[in-house]
């Protein structure tokens, strides 16, 4: 399926384009799948097992979502820790 409008419009999909893609290539074309049960399960453990938590994205500096997260928040409260400090002694 092409996408639903042009480049920078409400209807491009991009994203959504880009996670099926993967998904595809990553998931489905590597098995015959014997029932939808079966498959319904792998899909649910690819996108909250493997796709959120443990693969990298080149939209988050080749981490996985878990470890940008993990940084972002260490990242905020060292910087919030910080203007503490400064407020206590100021």
């Amino acid at each position: 399926m092409g996408s639903m409008g042009r480049v920078g419009s409400a209807l491009d999909n991009a994203m959504a384009e880009s996670f099926f893609a993967s998904l595809q290539t990553e998931l489905l074309d590597r098995k015959i799948w014997p029932t939808r049960s079966s498959l319904k399960a792998a899909i649910f453990e690819y996108i909250e097992i493997f796709y959120n938590r443990r693969r990298r994205h080149s939209r988050l500096e080749y981490l996985s979502p878990l470890e940008f997260e993990r940084r972002q928040t260490s990242f905020k409260s060292q910087q919030f820790d910080k203007l503490l400090a400064v407020h206590q002694s100021g």
